[in-house]
């Protein structure tokens, strides 16, 4: 019998917002697997450092980062194939994933390429989304109104005639696209209420007003928070 392939979300950064189910389940499967940079450490692995007990087989997903193999994923292929062999060998393999597996998540490549063969669980995690939401203060939508989720390489174009539809809206993935989503903010009049979070619930995160942070000086891991209208009832 193959093994359980389970995509484990162990949310955005902070080790105690792991959930009980994800937190059991990485105790208890053989095998591990986690994306990583090129170089370097993974930072779902150190996320989920305090929960992972010694002696478990690992398996490292390195990817570049680097801009020119954004559409590369021969890495997911290299990965689907050492998972798939440990899976037809009868162990589970857990990939771990920050925020949640299907929210944005490198799991779903992983997905695409095992789950016709293998059975497959996903155990969701808290995303960065509610994450940031929580930090800033600032509620993500109420009633009936339309969250917009947008990540922030969008054409120009795109981007403004979507924050024109939407009553709130969730900017990921700034980075060095920072700059621009600032100057679509202020043309929109919606500079002054938005706010800003960097390495949301990790030690070094930042808080504040999006008008009040320097655009040359923001991560990949930051978002921005929209409301068009205050929360009313």
């Amino acid at each position: 019998m193959s093994g359980i392939l389970y995509g484990v979300g162990i949310g955005p950064g902070d080790p105690d917002l792991i959930t009980l189910k994800a937190l059991k389940l990485l105790q208890s499967v053989p095998v591990i697997a986690y994306p990583a940079p090129a170089v370097g450490n993974s930072l779902a692995r150190q996320i989920a450092a305090p929960h992972i007990p010694e002696g478990r087989r690992e398996i490292i997903i390195r990817i570049s980062m680097a801009p020119k193999d954004a559409n590369d994923r021969s890495a997911y292929d290299r990965a689907a194939v050492e998972i798939g062999a440990v899976l037809r060998d009868g162990q589970d393999v857990a990939v771990i994933c920050e925020g949640d597996p299907f929210f944005y998540g490198s799991f779903m490549y992983l997905f695409n390429r095992l789950s016709g063969e293998f059975e497959v669980q996903v155990i969701p995690g808290v995303s960065s989304l509610t994450a940031c939401s929580g930090a800033t203060l600032m509620p993500l939508a109420s009633h009936t109104e339309v969250l917009c989720v947008l990540p922030a390489p969008l054409p120009e174009d795109e981007l403004r005639a979507r924050l024109a539809q939407t009553d709130a809206a969730a900017i990921i993935k700034l980075g060095h696209h920072a700059n621009k989503i600032c100057t679509i903010l202020k043309d929109m009049d919606l500079l002054a209420g938005a706010k800003y979070v960097a390495h949301a619930t990790m030690p070094n995160q930042t808080v504040g007003n999006l008008a009040d942070i320097d655009p040359a000086d923001v991560p990949y891991f930051s978002m921005i928070l929209v409301r068009k209208n205050e929360v009313t009832g």
